[in-house]
C-alpha cells in the first residue's frame, strides 16, 4: 500500500454511517486483461497488484472496517501447473515486498483457506505477515486463498459436529449465530458490498455465508484497471442503493481530494 494519501478522511458521520463495513472482492478479468494487449497470462497477474494496492489504500482513507480480497480459489488449482506456479512465486513476493507497508499504516493482515496445501516456505511467508499485523487496529484485510464457500461452511460443520459428539453441545442449539461463530472472519461484519470485475455475474463459491445479505456489484472493467475511482463508483453506488438520501460520488471524490 503507498504511504502517500494514506491518512483516514474525515468523513462527516451521516455518509460514515451509510458506507459498507465490509467489502469483498472477486479480482477478475488478469489473464484478459493481458491477452487483450497481446501479453502472458502472468502479466496480468502482476498488474493487478497495483489494482490491490489502490482498493486496500482508499478503504483505508474511506474507513471502511475490512476488505476481502478473493486470490485464489480452491478450484483455481485447475488451471494449468506453469500458471499455478507462478502465483505462487507472486503471493509469496508480495507478502514479502508489502506487509512492511502495512504495518506502518496500522493495516491487520489475513490469509484465509485451507493453507495446508501450500509450500511450507509459503506457510511460513504467511505465519509471519499474520504476526507482524496481529496487533494493528487499523482496517483488517482478508486474502482468501485456496479459500471455498463451501470449504468454510463443511469446516464449521465439521468443527460443530465434533463438539456434539463430544457431549459440549446439544445439537438442538444449533442456531445461525452459532455456525457464523465457527466459519472464518467470524469477528468481522458479514458483507455489506460484493464487487466483481470482469463482467463475470456469478459469486464463485465466495463466501456463501457471509454474503447473504450483501448488495452485489458488477463491473465490466479487468482488474488490473480498477482504480481508486472505481472503488468510489461502487461504494457510491451501495450507499444509494441502501439509502434514500446517499452522498453521491462527487462528494466522496471532494472528500478525498481535500485530504
Amino acid at each position: 500500500m503507498q504511504n502517500q494519501n494514506s491518512s483516514p478522511i474525515a468523513l462527516s458521520e451521516q455518509i460514515a454511517d451509510q458506507l459498507p463495513q465490509h467489502i469483498a472482492i472477486i479480482m477478475d478479468g488478469n489473464g484478459r486483461w493481458a491477452k487483450a494487449q497481446g501479453k502472458p497470462r502472468v502479466f496480468g497477474h502482476k498488474n493487478g497488484v497495483t489494482a490491490v494496492r489502490k482498493a486496500i489504500s482508499t478503504s483505508a482513507r474511506l474507513g471502511i472496517k475490512a476488505v476481502t480480497l478473493f486470490a485464489f480459489s480452491s478450484e483455481n488449482w485447475r488451471r494449468p501447473e506453469e500458471e499455478v506456479g507462478l502465483l505462487m512465486e507472486l503471493f509469496i513476493s508480495v507478502l514479502s515486498t508489502e506487509v512492511k507497508k502495512l504495518h506502518k499504516n496500522n493495516l491487520r493482515l489475513r490469509i484465509i483457506g485451507d493453507k495446508s496445501r501450500f509450500s511450507e516456505r509459503l506457510q511460513q511467508k504467511i505465519e509471519h505477515a499474520e504476526k507482524l499485523t496481529e496487533t494493528n487496529t487499523g482496517m483488517v484485510i482478508n486474502i482468501a486463498a485456496n479459500y471455498g464457500g463451501k470449504w468454510d461452511i463443511l469446516e464449521a460443520t465439521k468443527s460443530i459436529a465434533r463438539k456434539v459428539a463430544n457431549g459440549e453441545l446439544d445439537a438442538d442449539a444449533l442456531t445461525e449465530e452459532l455456525m457464523t461463530d465457527h466459519l472464518t472472519m467470524a469477528d468481522l461484519p458479514e458483507v455489506d458490498l460484493m464487487i466483481r470485475t470482469s463482467g463475470e455475474c456469478r459469486i464463485s463459491n465466495f463466501m456463501l455465508w457471509q454474503m447473504a445479505y450483501a448488495e452485489l456489484y458488477f463491473t465490466p472493467e479487468f482488474w488490473p484497471d480498477f482504480n481508486e475511482e472505481s472503488l468510489i463508483e461502487a461504494v457510491t453506488w451501495f450507499v444509494n442503493r441502501e439509502r434514500r438520501f446517499g452522498c453521491t460520488g462527487e462528494q466522496i471524490k471532494t472528500l478525498m481530494e481535500s485530504q
